[in-house]
């Protein structure tokens, strides 16, 4: 998915270090200030990239930016249910903004990690965040499987290969531990290797998932430990390119159905409304067969709005996303309407993502399923890196 590292990288462009902590500076955040100079040390996301895994489970630091993201719906024996959010960013610094060379306090990789719970039975909504540099062991990804880590928050797979991951987080009153078994092998969105995010050569990014994570563990909120099982979904994805000027943000949105088939669908949004031809989508058969979907063949329709009372942004409440050559129609409704992000100390950057109900047809036939939606720009403007 596109992330919101690409936004949290402009509050981190320069970094201070006192002691042992690493702080944000808030240089060139303003909306309307402009972008980084365009720099040509880091790789590009061009067609024909090659997936081998378990290596590209890891960390590919020859790129700028890159997340880990898994989001997912637990439920108890009970009939309690929860969604989750677990998600770690990575983005390099540009060795010549390196200034502390060779010190081992010197910052050329910066971490951040966000951890989000939605309560649906009890209508609350925690979220944590974290940032840290890498070096001396406060944060890191590996290079040859996946093992992403911030402090005490980790996403790992257990035999090196990926087959199973096991997420671990724990902050203020809320923590998760869970397994994750891929029920299909790993889906790579876009065409020729690369999932494009504008017009401009280079400006793309490699992105795959797991959509079908069978998922169980324990999750903790309070005082109250559950045991949970469910279904997650996690996005990997990594490039360099800068995003089109023009653009105010995105709407993101996985959806899982209850015939085995899963939806991802992207849309940049343009500052008047429009969406970026770039946007596209990935319908997952449930044999793990894709088929690739273009702006045109999505539609896209708010059916109303919230207003967060803190924040104050208005975002979409409700939205139908139709793929009208499947004759596929499809109602999504947020499970509890304020899923908002908000600014922290940490990230200084505030969005919606949350998990939803999902409910339509296909052909006149009914359908129902889960899913998360993130929706980003509608605070504040993004205009930044990919």
């Amino acid at each position: 998915m596109i992330s919101l590292t690409i936004h949290l990288a402009r509050r981190l462009k320069r970094i201070a270090l006192t002691g042992l902590c690493l702080l944000p500076v808030l240089t060139g955040g303003a909306l309307g200030a402009p972008a980084d100079p365009p720099t040509t040390s880091f790789r590009l996301a061009q067609e024909g990239y090659l997936y081998e895994f378990p290596r590209d489970h890891g960390s590919h630091d020859a790129f700028r930016t890159e997340w880990w993201y898994y989001t997912g719906h637990l439920e108890t024996a009970e009939g309690r249910r929860f969604g989750f959010e677990l998600t770690f960013f990575r983005r390099a610094i540009a060795p010549d903004q390196v200034e502390t060379r060779p010190s081992r306090w010197s910052v050329d990789q910066l971490y951040l990690a966000h951890l989000a719970v939605t309560d649906i039975t009890g209508k609350r909504f925690h979220f944590h965040d974290r940032i840290s540099r890498a070096g001396l062991g406060k944060a890191g990804a590996d290079p040859t499987h996946l093992h992403v880590w911030l402090d005490q928050w980790r996403a790992e797979s257990s035999d090196g290969a990926g087959d199973q991951q096991k997420l671990e987080a724990k902050a203020d009153g809320v923590a998760l531990s869970l397994t994750l078994d891929p029920a299909k092998p790993p889906v790579v969105h876009g065409e020729r290797g690369i999932s494009k995010k504008g017009a401009a050569a280079g400006q793309a990014s490699h992105y795959y998932s797991f959509t079908n994570l069978a998922t169980a563990g324990n999750l903790t909120i309070g005082t109250e430990t559950y045991r949970v099982t469910g279904t997650s979904w996690m996005d990997h994805e990594f490039g360099s390119a800068d995003l089109s000027a023009d653009l105010a943000g995105w709407d993101w949105f996985s959806i899982q159905l209850a015939d085995k088939r899963e939806l991802m669908v992207y849309r940049l949004r343009h500052t008047d409304g429009s969406s970026d031809p770039a946007s596209s989508g990935t319908l997952v058969l449930a044999d793990g067969r894709t088929q690739h979907l273009s702006a045109t063949d999505i539609q896209l329709t708010p059916l109303d709005t919230w207003t967060s009372p803190t924040s104050k942004a208005t975002y979409p409440g409700r939205w139908q996303l139709s793929i009208p050559s499947l004759g596929l129609v499809l109602n999504l409704t947020p499970l509890l309407a304020d899923q908002e992000l908000r600014t922290t100390r940490s990230t200084q950057v505030t969005y919606w993502e949350g998990a939803v109900d999902v409910t339509g047809t296909e052909q006149g036939k009914p359908l129902n399923g889960r899913g998360y939606i993130e929706m980003t720009g509608y605070a504040e403007r993004i205009k930044q890196k990919l």
